[in-house]
Parts: C-alpha cells; sequence; structure tokens
C-alpha cells in the first residue's frame, strides 16, 4: 500500500503552532482537574514492562499523581520505534511518548545507597505500586512488593509480568508478539499457506495494562472513603459494610499473556465446543462469516461484516449483485453457507466496490444500516471528524514541541481525563515527588472471612451491585470482569429479546431444544452474575427495572444511542430514579456524532481505526489482525471507565455517564503510528513479522502440518544466544559472520539469517523449538491456534482453566481471570445463569415481589424462563431484528 505523502515543512509548522496555542490556551495540561477522581493517588511505577507502564498512563490520566521510576541508562523504550523529534531536533520515541503523557521520572542507581534510600521514601508513601520489573531488577533494587502490600496500610501493588512468577514459563523471556502468538492471536491471520503473520509489537502491552488497572481501581474502590458530600444512605451503608473491605494493600499478579487471551476467548470457546479448529482462511477472511473483509475502492478502502441474513439482502442491494442471488439458499440463510462460497463471491463484490469512493460506499451504508467502515490510514485516522469532534485527540509536549495523540477513550462526564500533558526528560523531577505528606488517604477497614462460594467479601467489589443491560461481547465482558471481582451483577433480558450471543434463530425446534442455553460464547462470558427477564416494551417491566436501578451502584448497556431513549430508559429517566447512578453506554461510535447510529461489529471497529494500515507486508491491503477486535477492548475500556466513576462516586456522591466509543478503545493500539504521523507527516513502510528494532523477528516453519514458532532477538547478546542453539559448532551461516553482530548487519542480511532460522526450526516440533530458544534466553513462542490454548502447559500449570458444570451443556473449561489476589486465582463461584433464572430470588427477595404478584408476571408474560421466537420470524425479517439488537 502506499505510504501518505510526507507534509511540507511549512504545514508541520503550523500544525504545531496551532498545537501549541492548544496546550497553553487553558487545556489541562500540566495538573490535574478539580473533578479529576484520581487527584489524590499517590501512584509508583517500577521497571520497564510496557503492559505496566500503560497501566500507570491510565492512572495519570485521571489525575493521579505517577512517578515513573527508571534505570539509570532510562527506560529503553524511550529509543524504540517509530522515532520522533522533540523539541530541541533530538531522536524521541513515539511508543514511549504515548505511554508516559502526564508522569514524572525518577531515575534509580542501584549501586547508590542515596538513590535506594530514595526508591525506599517514594514507595514508604506511596498509595498504588505498579511493578513492571523483571526478577535481577527486582533484586538488584532490593524490592519485595509482596511484602510492602501485606504491611497494615500498604499500598494496593500491582506485580505485572510476562507470564506471571510461577508456572513453566514463569523464567521465560517475553516480548509484545511472543505473547500474542502463545495467546492464539497470531495463528489464524494471514496467508493460507503461510506464514501466520502479526503486527511487530503494541498490542499485548495496550491489552495488558488494562487488564491491571481492573484489579487496582476495584482495591483502590474498596478503600476510598465516603466523601463528606456523598448521601446520608451512602455514609450508612459504608458504616454498615465497614467489616468487608480487606486491611492493608492487595497484591495483584498479572501475567500479559493471560489478559491477552481475552481477545480470543470466544474462539477458543466454540473450538472447543466443536472440536473443529478455525483454520487460517487468507488475509481478510475469516470463520464463521462472509464477507468480514477490506476492498479496495475508487478511492481509500471499504470494511464490511456481513452476518445475518438480511444485511446480505441489503449488500446485494447496495452493489448490484444479481436479484437471484438475494434469495439464493447457499447464501442467506448464514455466514458459514456464505464463507463456502467465498471463491465465487469475492471477484463479483471486489469488482463492484471499485465503483465508488469508499465514503460514499459509507454514506449508502448508513441508509441501509449496515455495519460497513471506512479503513483510513494513519493520515486519515487524525482527519476523521467524529474522532476530532469528540476530543479524542490531545496535545502532547515532547521536549519542547507539542504534536497530538489518542487521548483517554473514557468519556466520564463529570470526572474527565486530562486534555494531554507533557512526556518527562529521564530523572527531571525532585527526589521526593509526592512531597512531605505522610500516610496513605486510603481508609483503613479490618477483613471478615469469607462467605458462601458465590459471594465472597473477601473480593473488592463485594457489596456493589449493577444492573446489566448489555448483550454479546462488549459489555458482558465488561460487567463479567465486575462480577469476578465480587460485584452482585443482575443481568436483565426478555424472553422475546435474549442476549443475542444465546443464538440468533428462525427455526422453532431450535427454540424447542433450547439451543440459547448451549452457546459457549454466552457461558464464558456471563459467570458469576445472576439473570433475570423483563419486557422492557410493557409499562410494568419499565416499572420494574427502575425499582432494581434505584437500589443499584450502576446500569452498564450496549445499545445504540437511541434504544434506551425510546423505551423511557435512558440516563435522564434514570438519573430522577437515582441520582448516584453511574451508567456506562457502550454504542460503537459513541452518542451525539454524525457516525452514533451507525451498525457495528468488534470487526468493523478494528477495520474505522486505523490499524489494518500498520499490518502485514508492505504492499498488502490494509489487514486486519483479529475477528472482532473491537468487543473485547471496549469491554476492558468499559470496565476501567465504569471503576473510575465509582470512585468518584464514592468520593462526591455523585453518579454520571460514562459515553464510551468502542471506536476509540482501538486507537490506543495504534497509537505510535497514530503519534509519528503526526510528528513526522508520514509514517515508515508496514514490515509484516519483522520489527523495526529487533533483528530478526519473524514466524518460521516447524516439524509438523501448518506448525510455526515466533522468535524475537531482541539485542546482540540475544542473537549470540540464537547462535549457539541453532548453531552450535559456530561453522555455519548466520553465527559464522562478524557482520551480523550489530543490528545494521542482521537487517542487510535479513534474508539469509531468515533462511537459517527456518533450516533449524523445519527440523523440531514447535514447543521443542521453543524450549531450547527460551533456555538460551531468545525469546520465542509456539503460534497456537485458539483451540490449542486449552492444553498450553503453562496455563493448565497454572490453574487458568477451570471446568464448571453447567445445565444443559455439562462440563465446560472456563477461562480465569488474568489476575490473581494475593497469590490466589479468582475462581468461578457461578456458572452462566439461565434465561431468567433468578426471577423469583430477584424480584422476590430484592424487590419483595410475592409469589402471586410474581405469577401475575409470568401469566402477562413479563417475566418467564423461555425465549420466545418472534411472531414475524421469516429470514429477512429476524435478520432485521438481529441487526437492531447488535447495534
Amino acid at each position: 500500500m502506499a505510504q501518505p505523502r510526507p507534509k511540507s515543512a511549512a504545514t508541520v509548522r503550523d500544525q504545531e503552532t496551532t498545537l501549541t496555542g492548544i496546550a497553553t490556551s487553558g487545556a489541562a495540561t500540566a495538573g490535574a482537574s478539580p473533578h479529576a477522581p484520581l487527584r489524590s493517588l499517590r501512584v509508583v511505577e517500577l521497571g520497564t514492562l510496557p503492559a505496566a507502564s500503560y497501566c500507570a498512563r491510565l492512572f495519570a490520566d485521571f489525575g493521579a499523581t505517577v512517578v515513573h521510576v527508571e534505570p539509570p541508562g532510562g527506560d529503553p523504550a524511550r529509543t524504540a520505534a517509530p522515532l520522533i523529534r522533540d523539541g530541541a531536533g533530538q531522536p524521541a520515541s513515539g511508543w514511549f511518548t504515548f505511554l508516559n503523557v502526564g508522569k514524572q521520572s525518577l531515575s534509580v542507581d542501584p549501586a547508590d545507597p542515596e538513590q535506594r534510600a530514595r526508591l525506599d521514601a517514594l514507595l514508604a508513601s506511596a498509595d498504588v505500586v505498579i511493578d513492571g520489573c523483571d526478577a535481577a531488577v527486582r533484586a538488584s533494587w532490593g524490592l519485595d512488593t509482596a511484602r510492602l502490600a501485606a504491611l497494615p496500610d500498604g499500598p494496593v501493588v500491582a506485580d505485572v509480568s510476562w507470564f506471571g512468577r510461577e508456572g513453566p514459563y514463569a523464567a521465560y523471556a517475553g516480548s509484545d508478539a511472543v505473547c500474542r502468538a502463545l495467546a492464539g492471536l497470531v495463528e489464524l491471520i494471514g496467508p493460507v499457506e503461510g506464514p501466520p503473520l502479526t503486527l511487530p509489537d503494541y498490542q499485548a502491552a495496550i491489552t495488558g495494562g488494562v487488564a491491571a488497572f481492573v484489579p487496582l481501581m476495584a482495591s483502590v474502590l474498596a478503600r476510598t472513603p465516603y466523601g463528606q458530600t456523598a448521601g446520608e444512605a451512602q455514609r450508612a451503608e459504608a458504616r454498615a459494610s465497614r467489616d468487608l473491605a480487606p486491611a492493608g494493600g492487595e497484591r495483584w499478579e498479572l501475567s500479559v499473556f493471560e489478559s491477552s487471551i481475552a481477545l480470543c476467548e470466544f474462539q477458543t470457546a466454540e473450538g472447543y465446543a466443536t472440536g473443529i479448529p478455525q483454520g487460517r482462511r487468507g488475509l481478510n477472511r475469516f470463520t464463521p462469516t462472509y464477507p468480514m473483509a477490506i476492498y479496495r475502492c475508487k478511492e481509500g478502502w471499504l470494511g464490511l461484516t456481513i452476518v445475518t441474513p438480511a444485511q446480505w439482502a441489503s449488500l446485494c442491494e447496495l452493489v448490484g449483485l444479481p436479484e437471484s442471488m438475494i434469495n439464493d439458499p447457499a447464501y442467506l440463510p448464514s455466514g458459514p453457507l456464505r464463507l463456502m462460497h467465498a471463491d465465487t463471491l469475492e471477484p463479483m463484490l471486489r469488482e463492484r466496490f471499485l465503483a465508488r469512493t469508499a465514503a460514499e460506499w459509507f454514506e449508502r451504508g448508513l441508509a441501509l444500516r449496515l455495519p460497513l467502515a471506512i479503513v483510513p490510514d494513519m493520515a486519515g485516522v487524525l482527519r476523521t471528524r467524529v474522532f476530532r469532534d469528540r476530543g479524542m485527540f490531545v496535545p502532547i509536549d515532547v521536549g519542547g514541541r507539542v504534536i497530538e495523540g489518542p487521548g483517554s477513550p473514557m468519556h466520564l462526564s463529570d470526572s474527565p481525563p486530562r486534555r494531554g500533558g507533557r512526556v518527562p526528560a529521564l530523572d527531571e523531577h525532585e527526589p521526593s515527588p509526592f512531597g512531605p505528606a505522610a500516610g496513605r488517604r486510603f481508609a483503613s477497614r479490618p477483613a471478615r472471612h469469607s462467605g458462601s462460594d458465590a459471594y465472597d467479601p473477601m473480593l473488592p467489589l463485594a457489596g456493589v451491585t449493577i444492573v446489566d443491560l448489555s448483550m454479546g461481547w462488549a459489555g458482558p465482558l465488561c460487567t463479567r470482569n465486575m462480577a469476578d471481582l465480587g460485584a452482585d451483577v443482575i443481568k436483565v433480558e426478555a424472553c422475546g429479546y435474549a442476549d443475542w450471543w444465546r443464538g440468533v434463530s428462525n427455526n422453532p425446534a431450535d427454540f424447542e431444544a433450547r439451543v440459547y442455553e448451549k452457546q459457549p460464547r454466552f457461558n464464558i462470558m456471563n459467570r458469576n452474575k445472576r439473570a433475570i427477564t423483563l419486557d422492557l416494551t410493557s409499562a410494568e417491566g419499565v416499572r420494574l427495572l427502575k425499582e432494581l436501578v434505584r437500589g443499584a451502584d450502576a446500569v452498564v448497556e450496549n445499545y445504540s444511542s437511541s434504544v434506551l431513549k425510546k423505551l423511557g430508559l435512558d440516563y435522564a429517566v434514570l438519573r430522577e430514579v437515582n441520582p448516584s447512578l453511574v451508567m456506562v453506554s457502550m454504542a460503537a461510535y459513541g452518542s451525539g456524532n454524525a457516525w452514533s447510529e451507525a451498525r457495528a461489529y468488534g470487526s468493523t471497529l478494528e477495520q474505522g481505526s486505523g490499524l489494518p494500515s500498520a499490518a502485514g507486508r508492505d504492499g498488502d491491503p490494509p489487514m486486519m489482525s483479529h475477528i472482532a477486535y473491537g468487543d473485547a477492548v471496549g469491554g476492558l475500556n468499559g470496565a476501567s471507565a465504569l471503576l473510575v466513576g465509582l470512585v468518584h462516586r464514592r468520593s462526591t456522591g455523585r453518579g454520571q455517564h460514562i459515553d464510551i466509543s468502542q471506536i476509540e478503545c482501538m486507537l490506543p493500539y495504534a497509537a505510535p503510528w497514530i503519534i509519528e504521523q503526526s510528528a513526522n507527516g508520514s509514517v515508515a513502510p508496514r514490515l509484516g513479522n519483522r520489527h523495526p528494532d529487533h533483528w530478526p523477528q519473524g514466524v518460521y516453519r516447524c516439524a509438523g502440518d501448518d506448525c510455526w514458532l515466533l522468535v524475537t532477538v531482541t539485542g546482540d547478546a540475544c542473537w549470540q544466544a540464537l547462535c549457539g542453539v541453532i548453531d552450535p559448532a559456530g561453522d555455519a551461516a548466520p553465527a559464522g559472520a562478524a557482520s551480523l553482530a550489530t543490528v545494521a548487519g542482521r537487517r542487510a542480511a535479513i534474508d539469509r539469517i531468515d533462511a537459517a532460522i527456518e533450516a533449524w526450526t523445519s527440523r523440531h516440533t514447535p514447543d521443542e523449538a521453543m524450549r531450547l530458544l527460551q533456555a538460551a534466553g531468545v525469546p520465542a513462542g509456539v503460534v497456537r491456534p485458539p483451540i490449542g490454548i486449552v492444553d498450553d502447559p503453562h496455563l493448565v500449570a497454572r490453574g487458568f482453566w477451570q471446568r464448571v458444570e453447567r445445565a444443559y451443556i455439562g462440563t465446560q473449561p472456563q477461562p480465569l481471570p488474568p489476575f490473581r489476589m494475593n497469590g490466589r486465582v479468582l475462581p468461578v463461584r457461578r456458572p452462566a445463569p439461565t434465561l431468567g433464572e433468578h426471577n423469583a430470588e430477584i424480584l422476590g427477595g430484592r424487590l419483595g415481589l410475592d409469589d402471586a404478584a410474581l405469577q401475575v408476571l409470568r401469566d402477562t408474560q413479563v417475566i418467564g424462563t423461555e425465549a420466545r421466537m418472534p411472531a414475524n420470524a421469516n429470514p429477512r425479517n429476524f435478520g432485521k431484528q438481529a441487526a437492531r439488537a447488535k447495534s
């Protein structure tokens, strides 16, 4: 794909002048707003793990004072690609820039006793410690964060590492790409013949950082005292539940590898249930539907995802496919059937999309309510009007030069994030950045023993109630995180309109067989929750939901922005019922903009984020890296934003509306390239499986059918270690060439090096090759299919999979959270609920309805426990209902 033309020097100067004005015209770039919910928190980030750094960036976004403690030479990410220039014309890293906006920097030399004492003093006054050190650095600094967390008034600690501190991979050398390969996120991407393709970096770090932020914020919430402005009812609740929160600080251990699995657990669950691997289908082609792809247009690229029969019919009409294809039983009923005929359909679609520009197709698709997306390059991302109108790009000061980069995608109405900030120079801050204040600002409450399996008061969100109106993947993943951490999540469905991840069917036999109770994807997303049914098109259903909301802390929903308003259940209405309510809305494009009603899936969110323009090989079309990237990413950000809102509520007594745009949650994954585009006026060519800093990096064929290993060489010493494994005699290429001892030499000979590595890997199975290379300290990971991670030896040894018994399906493996609390996994306390399973328990026990009232609700079909097939369920009508539901 052709790269965008560089900006002229005058254009760059004009842009920088404008941004400097933004940065100095009152935007809160230097300090925390008085409304910043985390402004009183003191956070220490230790080490150089990128996931830990992104987690700390999220704290800084909401006002916390964050000190990044770096080694004497600085965080290696300061020199990581892509490179830009700072205000003095010196090279700076776009990646480091994004991770460190709004932080302070402190350098600590472990050989200097005074500096060690400086670090000890810093930790003594911290509220939150994010430990991203490897074992050697931790030892040199004399760190024992487990002991620190166990102190009576200890901080909350996150111990973030590539693979966790125990298990077969615990001592393995990690990298972003290695984690994604092992987590099932590489094998399905790329040409059928191979090799699988992956982005060079950054993705696992962002996912791991958000995943670490969630339990840390849960602990912060548990320790946040009720403010003086909180209502009397809330203060009474605090007094009544004073013994529920643990004493001291928790220590959360998070594995970046395990956190990455959240992005592929859908495919893992489906593959395990059927026993059929999904398989690699080619560039921009995925099971289970077709077309899910990116097409060249007269100008630009267009992404689309077609699932339902109605969407297929509308697409045929849009591009002018023959009428016979609309109703052809080979294409109409389902995506899997169309996928079987993809080679026949593909040439026709490619030809037709060339007739108009991507923008023209997108506008026509909006009118037909089709899930389409313009697929921009990085310059196009920065020009996207919806992103700019929502303030997604913020000014960032890099050594006196102000550029643009993605801000926080978490739009909190009453306590918004900072609008940009400075990137710190190495060790530029005072020895005591937190000042003279002593003691932590958390409430200290004694612990109580655990209760039943389903309710554990030791968990940090015990006592929090959330009404879950969400469906599918993103919203339920948000609320699953809350339920895993102890919240009482009450899922609300309707018998005539159940969660679409229970399955969408127009076949009466499916309803008779209760297929809607047997979907593995639904069951992994909705564990630890309770569920009721309410017909929200009825006055009584609306009344009962309002009563439920009256006693809740939060509501989560992911409908299109107009649905709840039509039902009389939007935030303005619910706030009248519960003035301190926190409500998270998770529409695809957010509310109040030209695209708010646009239909989208997780795949179209990736397409519209610009990320595909950074993926693949130079000359490829923009390449999708996931079946539905935006769903899981949106869910993790939704959980993070909700917790920030709940902390603000507890300290101020005020609720608020949180407007999550799921596509904006994708922008941090493209942030280094967006910053490169802003600073340099262009981005470097794509490298496929290669890496701009690590030479070599690649995906190499191993012994066996479609078996692959990802290897990355992170420096010159790592190169020598690799050579010692693949060429122990030292007399054959590549080890024998002194010219290859440097990155420049290896880059010049990369094709020969890749051939030599693959000659070695092809003689070994992937697991055997990984073990041999890792024993020498070389980052390497098996490119596992999603179904294969159920048997991954490290995950099995760590107890990551829990076998759960559930009605209608029997035993199913559940992936546990990627974080452990004080050394223990957080188990599944209850399986996913059956439809309306807790109607009597919640409507009776919580709302006080007696048996007679419940029977009236059943008789009038306001509640029930069996799904009903819509009366007008012919294929095209049912497809339209499903499309409306997904939006």
